[in-house]
């Protein structure tokens, strides 16, 4: 045996993919999320003309199911088409909800409001989902209310195929869909504002997108066409988030871009793909000047390929957008609509999605991973909805926190008095209005600095309007419980020793 091959084992080993990488069987914090989309009614509401109490139970369901399989959040379009699922003064009520575009639906209650709050209730975080520039799905105009845009600003218009797009080169389309965000982070309790991958439409060939006048109009001296009209989504997005920030600054804005963002093949920056359109050259959407500017909480890229896919591999893509990240979080938007229902037959085997959710968790760069749609994974999948649960969200995870540059310093609530009857501990909390939700953790008798999700009994929602915390005496089983809160930037605090025992004798002060 030659003397050099004990060394040579070595760096094997070292070099061996994964050898030493830390890998978290249940992680404390990963981002699950869903969309739930609604243009013509993909998952949610099955029918605009059903009644609101059949709406109320298919939403339910929706939640009830991911709540199960342990997901922590649910991004729901709320704008399709120049509409609304909430009352607006700037869009028509949507007749994907109510059947007739514009005509309020026979709800007892807000709809959004409900919406956010079920979500909240089961842990999970609600993300508004918008679609800024699609105006109208086709070209069925006569469905249209006389108060949707198309009506009341056809000089905002662009037609494109067989859809309107609101023109990304007018200042006012973005001052309109600045309102129309302002509307949403001040009236409701949103975690966040999400937006897809439509900014300039996917391009028709032989179709001209006819923003020439505008162009004329606003282009800089010397500014060519494609840098113009990526200034406009760079002007939306940047105009988006700091309204956001300017009203609440702990609601997140996220964006799910196409997957690829240039293939290497026209900038050496690219990834190793062959995609036939990307987000930068033909979205003009430019996802990496955005996290350089720090207009973003967010990144989720749209990876809708299969991992070995040549043409455009999720392995490849994921890894290059693992490089090229900065200043957000980063998650993967996984195409579950495909497993068993596409031409590559790489999504025919149970293990396809499985491996895209372990490739996420193995690359240090990412912190979770988003489902499209709502619907594919509640029918006829049990067994890779099984097998997900079992090797990977067998434990339910906490939502990561915010990029710590936008974090504020909010003061943690103070247990001052308890309270007890037969069937609760009542737990008296000072101020719980920075706090998002109450996590109570088995423990013995010494705090730890942290516990792991393996040990948490309850997330409790705290909606900011009572500081009484109820927890179920049936469900306690330890003599000593941990005391955490997730405040609005999705940080936990320092944990407090609650003795049960104590509690059980005379009311105590802390």
């Amino acid at each position: 045996m030659s003397k050099y091959t004990p060394f040579l084992f070595i760096l094997v080993l070292f070099n061996s993919c994964g050898i030493f990488k830390t890998y978290e069987k249940h992680p404390k914090t990963e981002f699950r999320g869903v969309w739930i989309a609604t243009v013509v009614n993909i998952d949610w509401p099955k029918n605009g003309n059903d009644t609101s109490e059949k709406q109320k139970t298919d939403y339910l369901k929706i939640l009830d199911f991911y709540q199960k399989e342990n997901y922590n959040a649910v991004i729901v379009q709320v704008r399709a088409a120049g509409d609304a699922f909430y009352d607006s003064d700037y869009a028509p009520w949507s007749r994907f909800l109510t059947g007739e575009e514009g005509t309020p639906p026979q709800w007892n209650t807000d709809v959004l409001e409900w919406m956010i709050l079920e979500a909240h209730q089961r842990g999970m975080e609600f993300h508004a989902w918008l679609n800024p520039y699609r105006a109208t799905f086709d070209e069925n105009f006569e469905v249209l209310a006389e108060s949707h845009d198309y009506c009341t600003h056809p000089e905002w218009m662009v037609h494109y195929g067989k859809k309107n797009y609101y023109n990304p080169g007018l200042p006012e389309v973005r001052n309109h869909f600045s309102n129309i965000i302002a509307e949403i982070v001040s009236k409701y309790d949103v975690d966040a504002i999400h937006f897809d991958d439509y900014f300039y439409p996917y391009k028709i060939k032989d179709e001209v997108f006819n923003d020439s006048i505008a162009f004329e109009s606003y282009a800089k001296p010397n500014q060519n066409l494609d840098d113009w009209r990526r200034s406009n989504i760079d002007s939306l997005v940047k105009q988006s988030y700091e309204k956001i920030k300017s009203i609440k600054p702990w609601v997140q804005f996220g964006i799910s871009p196409f997957g690829v963002w240039k293939n290497n093949s026209t900038d050496p920056k690219g990834s190793n793909t062959k995609a036939g359109q990307t987000a930068y050259e033909n979205l003009y959407a430019d996802p990496l000047l955005w996290m350089e500017k720090g207009w973003l909480d967010y990144l989720a890229p749209q990876v809708y390929w299969s991992m070995d896919l040549p043409v455009a591999s999720h392995k490849t893509i994921v890894d290059w957008w693992s490089k090229n990240n900065f200043n957000t979080n980063l998650y993967v938007g996984n195409g579950a609509y495909k497993v068993r229902n596409n031409s590559d037959k790489a999504w025919d085997d149970i293990k396809e999605l499985p491996m895209q959710l372990e490739l996420a968790r193995e690359t240090p760069q990412i912190s979770g991973n988003i489902m499209f749609s709502a619907k594919s994974l509640m029918s006829d999948k049990d067994d890779v909805v099984k097998y997900i649960h079992k090797k990977y969200y067998k434990q339910p995870a906490l939502n990561p926190a915010f990029p710590l540059s936008n974090k504020a310093t909010l003061k943690t609530p103070q247990l001052s008095i308890t309270e007890q009857n037969e069937k609760d501990l009542i737990l008296q909390l000072d101020d719980t209005k920075n706090m998002r939700y109450a996590l109570l953790y088995k423990s013995g008798h010494k705090t730890k600095d942290e516990y792991p999700i393996k040990k948490l009994i309850f997330k409790i929602f705290l909606d900011g309007n009572s500081n009484r915390l109820l927890i179920p005496r049936n469900q306690i089983s330890n003599n000593f419980l941990a005391l955490s809160f997730i405040d609005v930037y999705g940080v936990e605090t320092e944990p407090t020793i609650i003795n049960i025992k104590q509690l059980a004798k005379n009311d105590t002060k802390r």
